[in-house]
């Protein structure tokens, strides 16, 4: 009985918050990153943004909670207070994870209501300035020349170019054609690039984009599957799909999630200050000045939102298992 009562009070509670959300209370979006990175950058873009497409009454903040590559973040959320006050944003690494750890503390589509999808990024494959090869075709054929002779670098496990060098290895099947070498960051991993240290790389075009127009690194293709129409500098380079590889799309993206079990008022709302954002002029430019593009299609809904991701695990699990690496 005094379950039963307990049980009644949260719910009437919940409701209450759904009948006043946002209230004057602040509405926290967890970045599970620290500060400084282009996560956090886009947290507090869209927070700036989703105040004003609330009407300015919502008061949004930014909390910081870095650690175990986003999943101490991740897991706070997760285990918060469903009434729309604390967020989630989160990049592809809510796809990675349950792969590249195999205690999660959550479950990605089952703790957490989906709110939308924010933005995408494509990747580029880039190689140092003293590779002989100065297009796709005669890249891979190095490659495939150079079997056992060449490393390939990346930020860190579980990164994008972790990632990205990972899924391309496996879909030109040469895992075993090049010596993966770990570093603790971007910066790094592209200075030792650029330095001639490493032979090639995977990364975000948020990263790549102005060594290659500085003429650092040499560059080969796009992983999504559209040319990068929005930079006239870069339009000419393929993608994978159109060197061969069938499918082949790989993006960094972020979404926005909220605890299970929130209300479907408070979430509505939420969406709907989302998808506002989204098409705020001043968000879009600064997306772009990031080198990503803000999603318009239907997986700004919450139910495409979720089939994306969990289309993103599917994709991302065989290749992280083959890696044979993992962060537990």
């Amino acid at each position: 009985m005094k379950r039963l009562f307990v049980l009644a009070a949260a719910a009437t509670a919940l409701f209450a918050n759904a009948q006043t959300f946002p209230g004057s209370k602040p509405i926290s979006i967890v970045v599970p990153f620290a500060a400084g990175g282009r996560t956090d950058r886009v947290a507090r873009d869209l927070a700036e943004t989703m105040r004003e497409s609330m009407g300015g009454g919502a008061n949004f903040v930014v909390e910081n909670v870095n650690g175990a590559g986003g999943t101490i973040g991740a897991s706070k959320v997760a285990k918060a207070a469903p009434d729309g006050r604390t967020l989630l944003l989160y990049h592809i690494g809510m796809a990675s994870t349950p792969t590249l750890y195999r205690k999660l503390p959550y479950k990605p589509l089952e703790d957490f209501e989906y709110l939308g999808l924010i933005n995408e990024a494509s990747m580029m494959l880039i190689g140092k300035p003293q590779l002989q090869a100065n297009n796709y075709r005669d890249f891979e054929n190095y490659i495939r020349a150079n079997a056992g002779k060449l490393n390939i670098a990346h930020a860190g496990l579980g990164s994008a170019s972790h990632l990205c060098g990972l899924m391309w290895q496996s879909a030109i099947k040469a895992n075993e054609a090049m010596t993966t070498i770990p570093f603790g960051g971007t910066a790094p991993a592209m200075n030792a690039l650029v330095g001639g240290q490493v032979d090639l790389m995977c990364d975000q075009t948020t990263n790549t984009t102005s060594q290659i127009e500085a003429g650092r690194v040499k560059a080969f293709a796009v992983t999504s599957t559209r040319r990068l129409s929005s930079n006239k500098q870069l339009t000419d380079y393929p993608t994978l799909q159109e060197m061969g590889l069938k499918g082949f799309n790989l993006t960094i993206w972020h979404g926005l999630y909220a605890p299970k079990g929130t209300p479907p008022a408070v979430l509505a709302q939420l969406n709907a200050a989302l998808k506002l954002a989204l098409k705020d002029p001043d968000f879009i430019k600064k997306e772009e000045g990031l080198g990503a593009v803000v999603i318009t299609d239907k997986r700004v809904e919450p139910a495409a939102h979720k089939a994306f991701v969990a289309a993103e695990i599917a994709k991302l699990k065989p290749v992280i298992e083959a890696g044979g690496k993992f962060a537990d």
